[in-house]
């Protein structure tokens, strides 16, 4: 993948580390575009090749009364708004063949949640809009299964994808990081931390999934320290009202000490060579 041919994005000649961040669902238009802006002044001083993230729906809750989305149209103009407005690329989950093709007039980037990674119609439809695909690794995939859902991709004749780490299920309740599956990875694709979901605590008895978020600074920087070339931080301004993931979301004012750390520490993994 040639992270330089993502519409709109910058300082991809920084020799930094890439981030796509945003809230998990889009909420409304308010929200979006203040935190797009928030993260676009951070990522511009810091010469961090940025894509705003935001689902434009959410069709894998575990509680038939969570909250889904505002509606797929709006909540796809708001993303076409913040990339139109900021000059950045954008990303949104999609989840049926037919999402990809919608989804693919709005963003740049489509993204496969780790639940879907392995179902091919879905990957091949990504794929065929051209667009830069993010397969996120199942739960339950190991990382050299993940060669075969990057082939999906290429084998299109898109060479543009890349694999995002977010866990492996660890018991009923938890997830961990294999970090030793980065270099593996990595021969397959760039290689994305998601530092937040890799912190969630899924299947509650509440149906409401938590989240450890006093660790996101210790998971990134674990991450940094092993190679991966991007990370994904869901972040809001108002985690405890949230819509969607607010357990184990980063508080946007924590942002800039986050990136600011990680850009130090990605400077001197590259001085070491």
């Amino acid at each position: 993948m040639d992270l330089s041919l993502i519409p709109q994005i910058k300082h991809t000649d920084s020799n930094n580390f890439f981030l796509l961040s945003g809230p998990c669902a889009i909420e409304g238009e308010d929200m979006a575009m203040r935190i797009a802006e928030h993260i676009v002044t951070i990522t511009t001083d810091l010469k961090i090749p940025y894509v705003f993230k935001g689902s434009f729906k959410k069709a894998n809750r575990s509680r038939l009364d969570s909250f889904t989305g505002i509606g797929d149209e709006k909540a796809l103009k708001i993303l076409r708004k913040v990339s139109e407005t900021f000059q950045i690329p954008t990303v949104t989950d999609i989840h049926t063949e037919q999402d990809a093709v919608m989804a693919a007039e709005y963003v740049d980037v489509l993204q496969i949640p780790a639940f879907l990674a392995r179902q091919t119609d879905l990957v091949v439809a990504a794929a065929e809009t051209g667009k830069t695909v993010n397969i996120k690794k199942g739960q339950f995939m190991s990382p050299e299964s993940m060669k075969h859902a990057v082939n999906k991709v290429t084998e299109t004749g898109n060479q543009q994808a890349m694999i995002t780490d977010r866990g492996t299920m660890f018991g009923y309740h938890d997830m961990i990081v294999d970090f030793r599956g980065v270099p593996t990875m990595k021969q397959f694709a760039p290689v994305v931390l998601d530092v937040t979901h890799s912190l969630q605590q899924p299947n509650q008895s509440s149906g409401v999934t938590g989240g450890r978020p006093s660790l996101i600074g210790t998971m990134a920087r674990a991450g940094m320290a092993a190679g991966v070339d991007g990370l994904f931080i869901e972040t809001h301004f108002d985690c405890a009202n949230a819509k969607s993931d607010g357990a184990n979301m980063l508080d946007l004012g924590l942002m800039k000490k986050l990136l600011t750390d990680l850009t130090a520490i990605r400077k001197t993994i590259n001085e070491l060579g």
